[in-house]
C-alpha cells in the first residue's frame, strides 16, 4: 500500500490574510474559464493567456513604451511585442508631424 503525503506550500504561496496556498496555473485557469463563459461570445470561457495579452493590448493603446510593456510581459525580445502594439498609419503621420520641428507635411 502506498501512502501519499499532501505537501505543504511553500511561504511564499501562502496568503498572510487568510492562510490558504496560492491556486497553480491550471486550478486558476479553470476558475478563469468558468468564471468568463458569459462573456466570451464561444460560451468557452478566456484563457490567461488570453487575459494577458488583452492587458497588454490596452496598456499598448494607452500609449505605454514598448520597454515599459516588456517589462511588464518580460518578453525576452523587443519584436515579440509587435502582436500586442499596432500602430496604424495615423499614428506613424501623428508622430512624424509631432516630430517635424518646420512642420512641412500638410494636415489633410
Amino acid at each position: 500500500m502506498v501512502h501519499v503525503t499532501a505537501r505543504s506550500p511553500a511561504l511564499g504561496d501562502i496568503c498572510p490574510a487568510t492562510g490558504r496556498g496560492r491556486l497553480s496555473y491550471p486550478r486558476a485557469e479553470y476558475l478563469f474559464k468558468q468564471a468568463s463563459k458569459l462573456h466570451d461570445p464561444h460560451g468557452a470561457g478566456y484563457t490567461l493567456h488570453q487575459l494577458r495579452h488583452s492587458g497588454l493590448t490596452h496598456l499598448a493603446a494607452k500609449g505605454r513604451s514598448a520597454a515599459e510593456l516588456q517589462a511588464k510581459s518580460r518578453h525576452r525580445h523587443l519584436a515579440t511585442l509587435g502582436i500586442y502594439v499596432r500602430l496604424g498609419e495615423e499614428t506613424s503621420a501623428r508622430i512624424t508631424a509631432e516630430n517635424d520641428e518646420h512642420h512641412r507635411r500638410h494636415r489633410r
